[in-house]
């Protein structure tokens, strides 16, 4: 199986994938039209990356049949596309939650005692003591948390470390979970906003998060309260973030940016990171060695998987629910030829198979095929395929 490594990768992720007995070529800086043409010359049967961009031209250059991200989101690649031309997509989830929870803590502790702010003046010749003894301190103020993801699990613990009560919503947070983890459930993104004195998101981009905290949210915000975002810059309405820093006195600490370079370095020029109160880092919230070592194992772990069983884990693009109408069930004994037959039938009246799956009893000598399909299905198909004398039965479910 040849893999093609396309962005920075952990050397134990490339000795892994040799000893797995992949072909393996890494080539880091490929990007763009350097990317689609690497894939049309190499052949691969996988691709791996991490921030690196892979749009419908990379996908459809060559043979590609999985693509893994090594990092927990996936919006950088065009999984649309993927899906139409029948390739995995999968990525490592939680791998670097601990990471980008340190990160995001890091920049509270940063903005409330305005670290960046003294060791500039420092670096400049400046002592400003009297400016910067003043800050608020973290006990006893709320931390309120936009999702509750890994990474917004990983939040409370640290929360709870530094005396802060948590606020959180999360679409799927119930109230029982809420009690387990020790926080305060909020009915909506704007309860917490108006609640807590710390804003952290950990959101996944998604159609329904993109944008989603905008104008109404920052509104809701007390003042001078501060503001992490760690997940996505496009979950935030940006221009809305400006507007709250400029009017209500807001602090930020965001490491994710709307429209930031793809790739480890590059121009890049906006107008919220030279706002007075916003510190920014450069989407480094999983570049820590510990949480690098973890992501190059589980991709290893999901290319050998795939080599070696032909299933994905982590796999992200198969339907969550496929227009199949009925279930055939057929019982039959498992000899060359039956499954064939079957499908043959199904296919002559022109029904369309969405999922099907075949298993064997012990001993190997009957089996029982589940096939999914689109369509009526009349007592005709049955009979056909009943005119196989290794069927043993054959019943329909209503799906």
């Amino acid at each position: 199986m040849r893999v093609l490594v396309a962005d920075q990768f952990e050397q134990s992720g490339i000795d892994g994938l040799i000893e797995a007995g992949c072909e393996v070529v890494h080539q880091p800086a490929l990007k763009d039209q350097a990317l689609v043409d690497e894939i049309a010359a190499r052949a691969p049967d996988v691709l791996v990356v991490r921030s690196t961009k892979v749009p419908e031209a990379a996908l459809a250059a060559g043979p590609l049949k999985l693509v893994v991200r090594a990092g927990a989101g996936y919006n950088t690649i065009d999984v649309a596309a993927a899906s139409r031309l029948g390739i995995y997509v999968s990525n490592c989830p939680g791998k670097n939650s601990v990471a980008v929870a340190e990160l995001a803590f890091g920049l509270i502790c940063a903005l409330d005692r305005r670290i960046a702010d003294n060791v500039a003046d420092l670096r400049a010749g400046r002592w400003n003591k009297a400016e910067y003894g003043k800050a608020r301190g973290l006990y006893g103020r709320t931390l309120g948390l936009i999702g509750v993801g890994g990474i917004g699990k990983q939040m409370i613990p640290r929360a709870k470390g530094f005396g802060m009560p948590v606020l959180a919503w999360s679409r799927s947070l119930t109230a029982e979970r809420a009690a387990e983890l020790g926080i305060r459930l909020a009915d909506s993104p704007e309860e917490v906003a108006a609640a807590a004195d710390v804003v952290s998101v950990h959101l996944a981009l998604t159609s329904e998060t993109r944008g989603m905290l905008d104008a109404d949210f920052f509104g809701a915000m007390k003042d001078g309260a501060f503001f992490i975002n760690t997940s996505r810059g496009e979950v935030v309405d940006e221009a809305a973030l400006v507007a709250a820093i400029t009017a209500k006195g807001l602090r930020a600490g965001l490491d994710v940016f709307a429209n930031e370079p793809a790739g480890g370095t590059g121009e890049f020029a906006t107008e919220i990171a030279g706002l007075p109160g916003v510190y920014g880092t450069h989407h480094i919230g999983a570049s820590t060695d510990q949480a690098q070592e973890a992501i190059a194992a589980e991709a290893v772990r999901i290319v050998k998987v795939f080599k070696n069983t032909g299933t994905v884990p982590n796999v992200v693009n198969l339907a969550k629910k496929t227009p199949a109408t009925s279930t055939i069930v057929v019982r039959h004994i498992d000899r060359p030829g039956t499954l064939a037959h079957t499908l043959d039938a199904i296919s002559a009246v022109g029904i369309n198979v969405q999922e099907m799956e075949n298993v064997i009893f012990d001993g190997a000598l009957a089996a029982v095929a589940r096939i999914n399909v689109e369509g009526v299905v009349e007592e005709s198909l049955l009979d056909a395929i009943k005119a196989d004398d290794s069927v043993i039965e054959v019943t329909v479910i209503d799906l």
